[in-house]
């Protein structure tokens, strides 16, 4: 299996938000990310994350 590359874009105050936590878990950002996206129940928490905002946003 190849690897591909994923880029992100998120603003300031995000990530440090997501550089402390990572830093609580003694891990560099891009582990606590990749950690992240390979739990278990990413796909039901992403999926409620979505519900809600759009919820307070309205559909797009």
């Amino acid at each position: 299996m190849g690897s591909t590359v994923l880029s992100l874009r998120m603003d300031g105050e995000l990530l440090d938000r997501v550089r402390q936590h990572a830093a609580r878990s003694g891990m560099s950002v891009q582990d606590y990310v990749v950690r992240t996206l390979v739990r278990e129940d990413f796909d039901e928490r992403f999926s409620a994350a979505v519900d809600e905002t759009e919820r307070f946003y309205g559909l797009t």
